[in-house]
């Protein structure tokens, strides 16, 4: 059942439409609500609320629109508002082997034979950098390289300026380069 479909049976009040929505998009949820908070049983949490809030509000969604965008917009807001209120952040330094339940969680179903172990050390000293970014900046880099949305996109979705959204994004980036040169001249 597609996305159209699917909506149009919340409308209706068919809870096979919902089930539809959550097989389709739980797991990519769970990933971006994870990406924000660093805590899986949050963004579990988040995802589901994401779901429930979703299905409250979809006679706002606008069916010209694609609806990955508005429901993922629901999710990071969410996720957001509970790494600001649980205060996730962790300086760099402090991070342990837990990254690798985050490497495991976000890895690839399919593993190419071809990548090596160095990549895997590339890829979990990211995410060690991105998760010690304050939750705001883990939201941008989670909206642009993960959702592939546009600062425009995200300064719409986000209700900020585009001058806050370009700030952060430039910021995370530099934070984010800063770490891994730090961490590979350590090395």
């Amino acid at each position: 059942m597609d996305d159209s479909i699917a909506i149009s049976r919340i409308k209706q009040g068919d809870l096979n439409g919902l089930e539809a929505l959550v097989n389709r998009y739980q797991v990519q949820a769970v990933h971006a609500a994870y990406l924000v908070t660093y805590d899986r049983a949050l963004a579990e949490d988040v995802a589901q609320s994401a779901f429930v809030k979703m299905a409250e509000r979809i006679h706002q969604f606008d069916e010209e629109r694609p609806f990955a965008p508005w429901f993922f917009r629901i999710v990071v807001n969410d996720a957001l508002k509970v790494a600001k209120r649980t205060k996730r952040n962790i300086p760099f330094d402090e991070l342990d082997e837990n990254t690798s339940q985050l490497t495991a969680l976000l890895a690839d179903p399919a593993p190419q034979p071809e990548q090596t172990l160095e990549e895997k050390q590339v890829r979990e000293g990211i995410l060690k950098a991105i998760q010690s970014l304050p939750p705001e900046q883990r939201a941008v880099i989670v909206m642009r390289y993960y959702l592939d949305l546009s600062e425009a996109d995200m300064s719409a979705k986000m209700e900020r300026p585009l001058s806050t959204i370009k700030w952060w994004l430039r910021d995370a980036r530099k934070r984010l380069r800063d770490l891994m040169t730090s961490k590979a001249e350590g090395d």
